[in-house]
């Protein structure tokens, strides 16, 4: 049986380290700003902060050396791969997050306030779910992993809407325009691809009562594990390990060329497989899984010479001003 005592040290440590983090820089900092009535919203937010940093350390110190032990792409220039670290950075540290507060979650405080004046209420999903753990002890820790698959789910399902929707795809090939993926790659997203998928992830969590503390947690697993499958790593769990977690080879495969995020019908046909960002279970419930990878080259087929060479650009702005043209002008 789980035991709270597998929780409360790690919870306790994570608070203790937010409160001296809040205590010793962001407090400061907001004082020195003036913006001492944000104070609350600055201490949630160094909580997302030390999620971030705690992500880059795990990365550099986990996930690089796999890379460097096994890669898959042995001639990834560092030129390539610079600005899918200021992606990175740019979601870990908190500043797209915190432009999300200011932006959508005002919204959806009227949203719900208007919801509830109403009579209308969300669910609480794990008490729902409570009935089929019997016996459990630690109930965070089944709410854990009920909240973990409900969100991989609608990723599933997210991620199928960015190859399938024509106007999304045109924002979503941002990621998918990287010819040398690496452990930075999962945050290389047009913006406005991150601020849809972000609102929608942020409704669904308001709609079936996720925690903040449940929340934060799954989120952190979710990217760093995300980090892990795009990692430049040859590296396979084996027949029954990729069909129960998403590793690199599985999730390369979804990247390679004409391979794993376009259908059969040619340049700029949409379709695909493994979608999945952590559970290969979806991909083999709803008919998209591939087990036959092996690490083809990543990309997008009209970047090649003979497909037409197109441009997705090579630095931030040049990557995120295509993308919005390809959004109005259809693809």
């Amino acid at each position: 049986m789980l035991d709270d005592t597998l929780i409360l040290p790690l919870t306790d440590a994570f608070g203790q380290a937010q409160q001296a983090l809040f205590e010793t820089v962001v407090q400061p900092l907001v004082y020195a700003l003036g913006w001492g009535n944000l104070l609350e919203d600055a201490y949630t937010a160094t909580g997302w902060l030390l999620v971030g940093l705690i992500q880059l350390l795990v990365m550099l110190c986990v996930i690089a050396p796999l890379q460097r032990w096994r890669p898959a792409d042995l001639n990834a220039p560092r030129s390539a791969v610079r600005v899918d670290v200021l992606y990175t950075l740019i979601h870990r540290l908190g500043a797209f997050r915190v432009a999300m507060f200011f932006s959508v979650e005002p919204l959806l405080d009227m949203l719900f306030g208007e919801a509830s004046v109403h009579g209308i209420q969300g669910i609480q999903l794990d008490a729902l779910m409570a009935p089929w753990w019997p016996g459990i002890s630690d109930t965070a820790w089944a709410s854990f992993v009920v909240y973990l698959l409900a969100f991989d789910l609608l990723d599933y399902w997210i991620h199928r809407g960015q190859h399938q929707v024509d106007r999304w795809w045109a924002l979503h090939a941002v990621h998918h325009s990287q010819r040398h993926m690496t452990m930075w790659s999962d945050n290389r997203n047009h913006l406005l691809d991150d601020v849809l998928r972000d609102v929608i992830i942020a409704f669904t969590a308001r709609a079936i009562g996720v925690p903040p503390g449940q929340f934060v947690a799954v989120v952190a697993v979710t990217q760093l594990l995300e980090n892990l499958s795009h990692a430049n790593a040859r590296l396979s769990f084996g027949w029954l390990g990729e069909r129960l977690l998403v590793g690199p080879r599985f999730h390369w495969q979804h990247h390679g060329i004409g391979v794993g995020h376009e259908g059969d019908a040619g340049v700029g046909s949409l379709g695909g497989c493994n979608f999945a960002v952590l559970f290969p279970i979806w991909d083999i419930v709803f008919g998209t899984a591939r087990f036959d990878g092996r690490f083809e080259p990543t990309g997008i087929r009209d970047q090649l010479p003979e497909h037409g060479g197109r441009d997705y650009g090579q630095g931030f702005v040049a990557q995120q001003w295509l993308g919005l043209k390809r959004l109005l002008s259809g693809g």
